[in-house]
């Protein structure tokens, strides 16, 4: 069950980048479509929650939720749906892979700590990998909406980055509280305020929103990517540790890439591709040690997988 959970996982974080870019080019706006979905994904699952007894409403009144809010949802898919105007689902996706990278940086730059030998290859060979990246965009067909797109992908990461550092300060508050409570209750803050970001820069026609395209977007985004995505991520914690769920990063952005390319047409050069797979390298060096522990965990992770079969 563990293994076929974790399969799941991958491919449903895969697939809402192109989920997104589907929503916006049948014309849904994007600050509202992402308000709506994360306002709605977090009420649902919130009010599932206190239903079960496993918070309570005054959650909600903490400041923690907003300022978590502000990191891990507003910041980060805000400028995300802005930027899938102008970039393919499967660039917007790797770009997002280096969220681990500015996460690293962030934490040592606080706690003043050295990097690792790994950790400093990591992090040139991940910037190495943004650079080829976005080079073919910036050489050959240059576009000015399409390397200011990369760059707001990128600016998401930092706000993610802060949003992760906070968050794991805010666990460790409320440990009597479910996880995916807190996660609820942030979403329903960051989409609050998109949607309160919308109000003042976009204009929304409602026809807009119920195109068959948009529809199935929406739904399958708040109920597959918000809802079902992260209470998996967080069922995988649970039943294993924290790094072995987080590998889908290494995962879910070439799914995203191959997915956006054959099922979308999106185009894709080689330059790109190797890019792509630069970044991912990149952030495998970077937690080599973490993975380095999960292969020597191997034998009892493999009993926990047959376990829950």
């Amino acid at each position: 069950m563990v293994l076929i959970n974790y399969i799941v996982m991958c491919l449903i974080f895969g697939t809402t980048f192109l989920a997104i870019k589907v929503g916006i080019d049948a014309g849904a706006p994007p600050f509202f479509s992402g308000g709506i979905r994360f306002f709605l994904a977090g009420t649902i699952l919130f009010s599932f929650m206190v239903w079960r007894g496993k918070t309570r409403v005054s959650l909600l009144f903490c400041k923690e939720m907003f300022l978590t809010g502000i990191g891990l949802t507003f910041g980060t898919f805000a400028t995300l749906y802005w930027a899938e105007q102008y970039l393919s689902s499967g660039i917007a996706a790797v770009l997002s892979a280096t969220a681990p990278l500015m996460v690293m940086l962030l934490q040592t730059t606080l706690s003043r700590q050295k990097l690792s030998a790994a950790s400093w290859a990591g992090c040139l060979v991940g910037f190495a990998g943004v650079i080829l990246l976005i080079l073919p965009g910036v050489s050959f067909t240059f576009s000015t909406s399409w390397l200011i797109g990369c760059i707001a992908v990128l600016v998401g990461q930092v706000f993610y980055s802060g949003g992760a550092v906070y968050s794991r300060r805010v666990i460790q508050r409320f440990q009597d509280v479910s996880p995916i409570a807190l996660n609820a209750a942030q979403m329903m803050y960051g989409g609050a305020m998109l949607l309160v970001l919308s109000f003042f820069t976009e204009q929304v026609h409602v026809q807009s929103m119920f195109t068959p395209q948009a529809v199935i977007s929406l739904l399958y985004l708040i109920f597959v990517g918000s809802m079902m995505g992260h209470t998996i991520f967080y069922w995988l914690v649970a039943k294993t540790n924290p790094v072995f769920p987080s590998t889908w990063l290494y995962i879910s952005p070439l799914i995203a890439l191959t997915l956006g390319v054959i099922l979308y047409n999106e185009p894709l050069s080689l330059l790109s591709l190797v890019g792509g797979i630069t970044i991912i390298s990149g952030i495998i060096l970077i937690n080599l040690n973490s993975l380095k522990q999960l292969l020597d965990k191997r034998p009892s992770m493999l009993g926990k997988i047959s376990n829950h079969r």
